[in-house]
């Protein structure tokens, strides 16, 4: 078969005999390719690497940020200004002391700014792909041409010869030609941490799951121990850590909810402002019957097109974020992306995955089965405390000897460690050997001591092909010719009669069994009858049937040690001591974040690689999943159109047994459905699910680069409750935007309105020149914004169902209040600049005549302060509230009101911002109609209450 002719599908190569796929893939199992073959395939199939689609270039990036309709606004303005400063500069207007271009650098200034607010946000590079080839092997072992060759492993080709030993990363998928205790760490692609015994002899079905394919190895995994030979079935981008590059690359970045409601908001304002526009132009054309005001009027113009554009919004914005972040910290969880603070805040559903954030990622027994009865096991992670319970009871270990002796069985037969490090108990080895240690433990059972009276002589180890592990041990008692039991541990003195060694096994309960002959019974051995057998392995169905892990225990007295590879007979008469089951326990904390998940209108799905009895177990004792509901597994969901997942997607919530392209499928559906998606994530194979969510969630501690590069958030301690902490906090920060979103433009309103109205009821020039207006958007407006920004939440944040992540940012009454307060603002500022006009016209009038501008510009200024400190609150009055509660309030309005009255009364300042010195009858005018606003607030909560409504 020639190169051109090779299968292309990677998925059918675990259901072909190994002598089929070294046919399909014309290559020999001893002898590899030869290079004339190797050229071809190169040739057609390309380097082993994963390839990188072009992204956006940075200057790509830098100049979207200025696509931004309010940006190009501004821009325009900045240009006509600077235009309209160049006419009167040479044409000799200037007024004496003004300094040109002046509002055209302030406003180009706040452009640039913005521009780069926005770019510093967007710009980080997306990273997951590169550390996605991280994974890859550089150097990997190859027969070529009957020779064993050391190649660079981008030269592997389909139908190359590997040999894999353990410590070595694979450097490409393949089908197993052979093995020798093969264990593989398959976790960064299923997410599941313990290792696969893989058996090259398999065939299987073309439909079973990746993480069950045992007779296959992927590239980016590692081997954990033994040996194999195996026949390269795909490289590059057609292996599944290339399927998972191809699925990154299609991901869709979409914009968060705050952008699209920031977009939404600049085009109303700009529409709104050039609308207008429009009406004080022609208004005043026609007033004038001509053009002959029309620098004036574009001067007007210009001062509400500067005045309808919150420039100081997006800086607040970031600030808001960037404090947001800092909290979460705090909570354990790091924002990688900023906008994902307040994303949070939306979520409709959590997609976590079980092993390790839902659980401990620590193998705990749950339950014992001996001499008849089942006893339930207490105690948190590997600690080796806890107690023993026999129908809801305590009971003691007196009372159950045989407790006692499975618990030597489970710390002889054993190769982990358990050991206190910080505090903290940790397991060295594998981690369900360390479960039957800590069970050890708490039967007062401890390895070291034990090793001392029971010092190992010989061993028949593990492997894939047995399923069981035996441990031969001397008894020292008899060894020292103590003939009777009593130098022996009455823990096992009823084991022997006068026998110097025993062999303590372990495995599959069904082998174990089956190879056992007699059964310990208390303190007795009886002879093992058939109900006995079938009693013994309904408990065993029945304890797998809860998602427990289940292992058999057995001992043989010896009369001598048995030789070397004797285990098929020396296993064989055993004694059963009785069956142990153990889970991934689930961390104490999740239940109660379930819970406050579903009061906060939040619903939970489990997806997970491992088995769908122990998904189900796990997710009905969190409060996932009630009993009964339905587990959608890999193999169902594959067979699926994308139609039938949306349609079952809302009533599932556990999905067992999944591959990569599912998970990113299921979040797909759940978006197609309208939900607001945080998928959760630690391994290669999460990340494109990841960057699909509308929230990636990394785990920091168990977590690869790749989902880190992947994800919005990273979870530093690797716990469902800190996504629920983190989501309350993304709730506040999108509270706390819309109050200050309601403070800012609130009062842009009412200056668009005042400068509006000023030609249109006769009086002189325009009220507040772009600077000034700049200096109310960014300083009076802009400090007590970030205060408002920090906001305490209210109590009731998590008792709510989420806002719709689609909603305008004007929903729920913030529009309204915006044009009812613009409306209400402008009237008092218009109030107010009609009065300060005819006083300063007045005759004898011994000030400046435009000082009018001044006062129209100090109150709008001021009332800004009063309005800071009433909508702290939608619903109780300033003097209800504690005004130490948000302190940056308090100081943003001292420090803002000061700010204002330099510019009035520090001459350099006035010089520079075009303001006149005011005497105390006008400043105290001024504040007169400022603390209108204040009134007018605090007035609609009064009539709100009594009303019995209550403001949003």
């Amino acid at each position: 078969m020639s190169a051109n002719s090779l299968p292309e599908g990677a998925a059918v190569w675990h259901s072909l005999e190994v002598d089929k796929a070294l046919d399909l893939l014309d290559s020999n199992a001893d002898s590899g390719l030869t290079p004339q073959e190797i050229q071809q395939r190169l040739q057609k199939y390309g380097p082993n690497e994963l390839e990188e689609t072009a992204g956006r270039s940075t200057w790509e990036i830098l100049l979207d940020q200025f696509k931004n309709i309010m940006l190009l606004m501004l821009i325009g303005v900045a240009l006509i200004s600077g235009l309209i400063d160049l006419w009167s500069w040479r044409s000799g207007t200037l007024k004496p002391g003004e300094v040109p271009f002046k509002d055209t650098i302030a406003i180009l200034a706040i452009v640039i700014l913005n521009g780069i607010l926005g770019y510093v946000q967007e710009s980080r590079a997306e990273k997951a792909l590169a550390a996605l080839k991280k994974m890859t092997s550089p150097l990997v072992r190859v027969i070529r041409d009957t020779r064993l060759v050391e190649i660079a492993a981008k030269e592997l080709v389909p139908g190359d010869v590997m040999l894999l030993e353990a410590g070595m990363q694979i450097a490409a998928d393949g089908r197993l030609i052979e093995q020798s205790n093969l264990q593989v760490r398959e976790s960064a692609l299923t997410g599941e941490a313990e290792a696969v015994n893989k058996q090259a002899s398999l065939k299987l079905p073309e439909e079973t799951s990746l993480g069950d394919r045992l007779n296959v190895v992927f590239q980016g995994t590692e081997v954990v121990q033994g040996r194999g030979k195996v026949l390269v079935t795909n490289t590059g981008m057609t292996t599944e850590l290339g399927k998972i590059a191809t699925m990154l690359q299609s991901v869709e970045s979409e914009p968060t909810p705050l952008q699209q409601r920031m977009t939404q908001l600049g085009n109303v304002l700009v529409t709104g402002s050039l609308i207008l526009v429009a009406i004080v132009v022609i208004g005043g054309v026609l007033k004038d019957g001509g053009f002959k005001n029309i620098q004036e009027l574009l001067e007007v113009s210009l001062s509400m097109a500067v005045a309808v554009v919150p420039e100081g919004l997006p800086a607040v914005i970031t600030v808001t974020l960037a404090l947001g972040t800092q909290r979460m910290v705090r909570q354990n969880a790091l924002i990688r992306k900023l906008p994902a603070v307040e994303t949070l805040g939306s979520v409709t559903t959590i997609c976590s995955d079980k092993t390790g954030t839902l659980t401990q990622n620590k193998m705990v027994v749950q339950s014992v089965f001996t001499n008849n009865k089942t006893f339930r096991v207490i105690g948190e992670g590997y600690a080796p405390t806890g107690d023993f319970q026999l129908d809801g009871q305590k009971i003691s270990l007196e009372a159950s000897p045989e407790i006692s002796a499975l618990s030597v069985a489970c710390a002889i037969c054993n190769d982990s460690v358990l050991q206190k490090e910080q505090g903290d108990w940790a397991i060295l080895g594998d981690p369900t050997e360390g479960a039957l240690l800590t069970l050890a433990g708490k039967a007062g059972i401890e390895k070291d001591q034990w090793n001392s009276k029971l010092p190992r002589v010989r061993e028949f180890p593990f492997s894939s092909e047995r399923k069981r592990m035996s441990v031969i041990s001397q008894v020292e008692g008899v060894a020292t010719g103590d003939a009777s039991s009593r130098g022996v541990d009455p823990a096992i003195a009823s084991f022997l009669q006068s026998e110097p060694y025993l062999m303590f096994t372990k495995g599959s309960p069904e082998l174990i069994l089956a190879r056992s002959t007699q059964i310990h019974l208390g303190n007795d051995t009886d002879p093992l009858t058939e109900a006995q057998r079938q009693n013994i392995l309904t408990q065993n169905d029945l304890m797998a049937s809860k998602g427990l892990r289940v292992l058999g225990f057995a001992y043989k007295p010896l009369a001598e040690i048995p030789p070397e590879g004797s285990d098929e007979v020396s296993e064989q008469g055993l004694v059963w001591l009785g069956l142990v089951g153990m889970l991934d326990a689930p961390r104490p904390e999740v239940r109660a974040a379930v819970q406050e998940c579903r009061d906060a209108g939040i619903r939970p799905v489990m997806i997970t690689g491992d088995h769908q009895l122990t998904a189900r177990a796990i997710a009905t004792d969190l409060g996932i999943a009630q009993e009964g509901d339905r587990v959608l597994t890999g193999q169902e969901l594959q067979r699926m159109t994308d139609q039938e997942l949306e349609q079952n997607v809302d009533l599932v919530s556990i999905y067992a047994r999944v591959s990569p392209e599912h998970k990113l499928r299921i979040v797909q559906a759940l978006q197609r459905r309208g939900r607001f998606v945080a998928m959760t994530g630690d391994g290669v194979n999460d990340a494109p699910a990841l960057k699909q969510a509308d929230i990636g969630i990394a785990m920091g501690i168990t977590g690869t680069d790749v989902s880190k590069e992947a994800s919005d958030m990273v979870l530093l301690d690797d716990n469902f409750a800190t996504i629920v902490s983190a989501t309350k906090e993304g709730r506040v920060v999108y509270t706390n935007i819309r109050r200050f979103i309601k403070y800012i433009l609130g009062s842009n309103i009412g200056e668009v309105l005042t400068i509006a109205a000023a030609p249109l009821i006769g009086l002189g020039g325009v009220p507040l020149t772009p600077l000034q207006i700049l200096w109310m958007n960014l300083v009076t407006d802009g400090l007590p914004a970030l205060a408002l920004a920090v906001e305490p939440p209210e109590p009731d944040v998590m008792q709510r169902p989420p806002f719709s992540p689609r909603e305008s940012i004007f929903a729920r009454g913030l529009g309204s209040y915006m044009i009812r307060i613009g409306i209400i603002f402008a009237i008092i500022s218009i109030a107010l600049m009609w009065w300060a006009y005819q006083h300063t016209h007045a005759a004898g009038y011994q000030g400046d005549r435009d000082t009018w501008k001044t006062m129209v510009f100090t109150t709008l200024c001021i009332a800004q302060m009063g309005h800071a400190i009433a909508i702290r609150s939608n619903n109780r009055l300033a003097i209800e509230m504690n005004p130490f509660s948000n302190i940056f309030v308090l100081a943003a309005v001292v420090v803002t009101t000061i700010l204002q009255l330099m510019l009035v009364y520090v001459p350099p300042l006035r010089d520079f911002f075009g303001t006149h010195y005011l005497n105390l009858q006008e400043l105290g005018v001024c504040i007169g109609f400022s603390a209108l606003m204040f009134v007018w607030i605090e007035a609609e909560k009064i009539f709100l209450r009594i009303m019995g409504k209550k403001a949003v």
